[in-house]
C-alpha cells in the first residue's frame, strides 16, 4: 500500500468536504488514487443514503432566493434527520446552492431539480447524487422535500424568512412601481408567514373545504338546538369569520387590525398611484 500523506488526506478533505478519517480510509483504499478516492466516498454516500432511506428526515431548513431584480424567487425545503445537521454551515449552504440553482434555471419542482447538475464549485454532480454524497459527509437521511419557483415578470416577488429558517415565504405582487412598494410588500411577505392564509381571495378556497367547514357549522347549530329555519343564516355568519381568517385579502393586517389586508392594498394604491394586486403565494413551515 502507497504511502498516505497528509496533504493528500487534506486535499481529499477540501474537495469532498468529509471528514479526515474517512478520507484517509478512501485514500488507503484506492492507492492514493485521488479520483477514484472520490469516487469510492460517493459511492459510499451512495450506499449510506440507501442505507438510511427508512430514516425520518423531519429536520431542516426552509430556503428562499430571490433574483437581483426581484422577478422571480424559489422557495424550497431540504430536510435531515436533527437539528444540530440542520443548522450546520455544510447543511445550510448545501439548501442555499439548490435554491440557486434553481432560481438560475427557473426549475419549478424537485423532482425537476433532483435531474439538474450542481455547479463545478460544487461538485459537478447530478443533484440526485450530491444529496446522496451529502447523506455520507453528514451522515443523515437528507431529502429536498418540496420546491416551488415563480415568476413576476407584471411586478416584483418579496419574500421573509422567519428566524431559525423553519418557516417561510414568497408573495408575487402585480405593479408598475416596484420600487414604491418594496416596504408594502415585505410585510404582505411577513402576513402570509405570520396569519397562514390559504389563498388569496374567498373565490380560490376550494369547493371542498367550504363545504366541509358548512357542514362543521350545521351539525353545531342543530346540536345546540337552533332551529332549522336559522342554521343557514348561522352557517353563512361563520363561513364569513373562516374566510377571514384563511384568506389574504380578508385578514386583519399584521401592523393595523382595524384593516383587512384588502384596505391597506387599496389605500396604499392610491397614495403611491399604481396597480397593487397580490397574483399568488407560497408559504411552507418545516415538517408541514
Amino acid at each position: 500500500m502507497s504511502q498516505i500523506s497528509a496533504k493528500d488526506v487534506k486535499d481529499l478533505r477540501d474537495t469532498t468536504g468529509i471528514g479526515m478519517m474517512d478520507c484517509k480510509k478512501a485514500l488507503e483504499e484506492t492507492g492514493g488514487d485521488m479520483e477514484k478516492a472520490i469516487e469510492y466516498l460517493r459511492k459510499k454516500g451512495a450506499a449510506l443514503a440507501a442505507k438510511r432511506a427508512d430514516k425520518d428526515a423531519s429536520e431542516g431548513m426552509i430556503c428562499i432566493r430571490v433574483s437581483s431584480d426581484r422577478k422571480s424567487g424559489v422557495i424550497l425545503e431540504l430536510n435531515c434527520e436533527t437539528d444540530f445537521v440542520a443548522r450546520g454551515e455544510v447543511f445550510t449552504g448545501f439548501a442555499g446552492a439548490l435554491a440557486e440553482l434553481a432560481l438560475q434555471n427557473r426549475i419549478a419542482s424537485a423532482a425537476e431539480l433532483l435531474k439538474l447538475r450542481m455547479t463545478e464549485e460544487m461538485g459537478g454532480e447530478l443533484v440526485d447524487d450530491a444529496i446522496k454524497t451529502m447523506t455520507g459527509k453528514l451522515g443523515e437521511k437528507i431529502e429536498l422535500k418540496r420546491l416551488v419557483f415563480t415568476d413576476a415578470s407584471d411586478g416584483l416577488v418579496e419574500s421573509y424568512v422567519h428566524p431559525g429558517a423553519q418557516l417561510g415565504a414568497i408573495i408575487h405582487v402585480a405593479t408598475d412601481k416596484p420600487d414604491a412598494v418594496t416596504g408594502l410588500t415585505k410585510d404582505l411577505a411577513m402576513q402570509v408567514a405570520a396569519a397562514a392564509p390559504i389563498e388569496v381571495d374567498r373565490s380560490a378556497v376550494p369547493e371542498e373545504l367550504i363545504a366541509k367547514e358548512s357542514e362543521i357549522y350545521r351539525q353545531q347549530a342543530l346540536g345546540q338546538g337552533k332551529k332549522e329555519e336559522f342554521v343557514d343564516k348561522i352557517v353563512l355568519g361563520r363561513l364569513d369569520k373562516y374566510y377571514q381568517e384563511v384568506v389574504l385579502l380578508e385578514q386583519a393586517f399584521i401592523k393595523s387590525n382595524n384593516l383587512k389586508v384588502s384596505a391597506v392594498l387599496d389605500e396604499f394604491s392610491k397614495q403611491v398611484q399604481t396597480k397593487l394586486e397580490v397574483k399568488e403565494f407560497v408559504r411552507y413551515q418545516l415538517g408541514e
